[in-house]
């Protein structure tokens, strides 16, 4: 499973070269840039550098703190908070060349000192024991289906106290799925989870809810202006089109029909793990 999911995310050749290339197309010079120059690309999230703003100030991280951003993909929210908050981010993600092209991004905007990125899987963290001050995570759990590993996880390795922000797309109450969607081109490995059990997910990994932000009309909104964006340039020379292929027009066109339907809704959960 794991196979299929980092199949779906690398795309073909060097990434790193591909978004240099991509980000010169653009007009921009790689060695004047900083992180929100960015965000078109390494922002791979729904509603984009505003959805990971709001994860900023809900974990209020400082300067000096240590996050840890659980399926970090090309690194956007990671050098985002690092940049906006002064905080220390350890992204991790199951692709090896996301690892790679975030590390790399992260030099060409000198936030490398503030990031790093190494691969790893979410369920089996290889970090000890309340390592961090706060934890967050974006569109990752779609992907994992022992989304109680994950959670248990991050719980595990987020001091007593700390905050948690999950950012995800949940499974709605309309009708069924149309795919592909940007995180699976059909269901193999689409693991959506309801609002109902992620609430009980988390209280038994050992996490209180103190928020519950449901943004699935902005999300139809933001997808609408995308829709509109890509009708007037078909391949735009910034987008997840770079990575996730030709076919991410069509995933677009699905995920504004599923949100439309409510199939899809995007929530946010803000939490504080327990203390022991």
């Amino acid at each position: 499973m794991n196979r299929q999911i980092i199949e779906h995310y690398s795309g073909t050749g060097d990434l790193v070269a591909l978004l240099a290339a991509n980000l010169e197309r653009a007009g921009m010079d790689l060695r004047k840039l900083d992180a929100a120059d960015l965000a078109a690309i390494d922002e791979f999230h729904i509603r984009g550098r505003e959805a990971t703003l709001e994860i900023g100030r809900t974990l209020g991280a400082g300067a000096g703190d240590r996050l840890l951003d659980i399926g970090s993909g090309l690194g956007g929210p990671a050098r985002t908070l690092a940049a906006s908050h002064g905080c220390h981010v350890t992204g991790i993600d199951l692709t090896p060349a996301y690892c790679e092209a975030a590390n790399a991004m992260s030099q060409w905007v000198g936030l490398e000192g503030l990031t790093r990125f190494e691969p790893g899987e979410a369920t089996a963290l290889d970090f000890a024991d309340a390592s961090f001050d706060a934890a967050f995570t974006i569109h990752v759990a779609m992907n994992i289906r022992a989304k109680h590993e994950l959670y248990a996880e991050a719980r595990r390795v987020v001091k007593p106290g700390g905050r948690f922000a999950i950012y995800d797309v949940l499974r709605g109450d309309g009708g069924e799925i149309v795919y592909p969607v940007p995180w699976a081109r059909d269901p193999a490995i689409s693991h959506l989870a309801t609002p109902d059990e992620m609430r009980s997910l988390l209280a038994d990994a050992g996490f209180e809810i103190v928020a519950v932000e449901d943004s699935t009309a902005a999300s139809q909104a933001w997808y609408e202006r995308m829709r509109t964006r890509l009708a007037q340039s078909q391949t735009p020379p910034l987008g997840f089109a770079i990575f996730l292929g030709d076919d991410f027009p069509l995933m677009a066109r699905n995920i504004l029909q599923n949100l439309a339907a409510r199939s899809l809704r995007t929530v946010r959960y803000d939490c504080i793990a327990t203390r022991d």
